[in-house]
């Protein structure tokens, strides 16, 4: 249940059918555990629904994979099956989500490991009055 509840603020974030929502946040959590340390991908794991744990899961592998923000919204664009402009604002909607549902600390430790640009993402877009 907390896993659709994961997918519909997915696709209210980022203006998506659920379908979508769904395929983007499979393709983000699991290019974000690849760019993250097993540990911390574990950390992440034990906060989120029971279903999702599996994205996140990183086969015994603690070095993260070394890659830039060109190279993640690609993996996810790839893996999603959209364009690199809605891997963009898909992996950016399901970083926020994630935020909120791991909680800050956890949530800061993973984006630490990661590069600006990507950090960037996990930040919401201020909306215009």
């Amino acid at each position: 249940m907390a896993e659709l509840k994961f997918f519909d603020k997915v696709a209210a974030r980022a203006g998506v059918p659920d379908d979508t929502a769904r395929s983007l946040t499979e393709a983000t959590l699991r290019t974000l555990a690849e760019r993250i340390s097993g540990g911390q991908a574990a950390e992440l794991a034990d906060h989120v629904a029971h279903e999702l744990r599996p994205l996140l899961a990183r086969a015994d592998v603690e070095e993260p994979d070394v890659f830039a923000y060109d190279e993640f919204v690609r993996r996810v664009a790839e893996r999603a099956g959209v364009g690199p402009s809605l891997a963009e604002r898909g992996a950016g909607a399901v970083l926020q989500t994630l935020h909120r549902v791991v909680g800050h600390r956890e949530f800061e430790q993973a984006m630490a490991q990661l590069p600006t640009e990507i950090q960037a993402l996990a930040q919401p877009v201020p909306q215009n009055p």
